[in-house]
């Protein structure tokens, strides 16, 4: 079965912001899921249930809270924003000490949260984005409101469910 993805929830100016960023630097023919922050990168696809049951539970007694975008990371052959926000690693690690035994080796490694805009490209177009970026960069908030699962279908990605936090 095809695995799972989990995803943080962007209030929708954040969401809008970077699918704009991605609709303009992403190469078109790989650019078919909007732009994301991932939480978890490969979850068992035969564990669904489990998961959404874990999320809803989870969800509930979480409050939304803000990320700050503090900057830009160069991926090589991408480019991205860095987001923190004390919330984040801790909501994080609640799921993953659930998880463990799921988790593969991508998952279980250091999270560095970002959202990537650019993804695929010959390193020299990267990093003229990345300059680019970086010279009108000023930090800015978005709101976390809740988690989305996808299940991967080796490129794209279908939606099987959105879960707010606080309810």
């Amino acid at each position: 079965m095809e695995p799972l993805i989990l995803t943080l929830k962007m209030d929708d100016p954040s969401q809008e912001r970077f699918d704009r960023l991605r609709e303009e630097h992403f190469p078109r023919e790989r650019n078919f899921i909007p732009a994301h922050l991932t939480l978890f990168h490969k979850l068992p696809g035969d564990r669904e249930g489990e998961i959404v049951e874990a999320l809803q539970d989870f969800c509930r007694g979480q409050e939304p809270f803000s990320l700050i975008a503090t900057g830009l990371v160069f991926m090589g052959r991408g480019v991205g924003y860095r987001l923190e926000s004390p919330a984040l690693p801790t909501v994080r690690k609640k799921l993953a000490d659930g998880w463990w035994a799921w988790l593969g080796a991508q998952d279980r490694k250091g999270f560095r949260p970002h959202v990537t805009v650019q993804n695929k490209v010959p390193p020299e177009e990267a990093r003229a984005l990345h300059r680019r970026l970086e010279g009108s960069f000023s930090p800015f908030e978005v709101g976390a409101e809740g988690l989305l699962l996808w299940r991967y279908f080796g490129g794209p990605w279908g939606r099987v469910g959105a879960y707010g936090f606080g309810g």
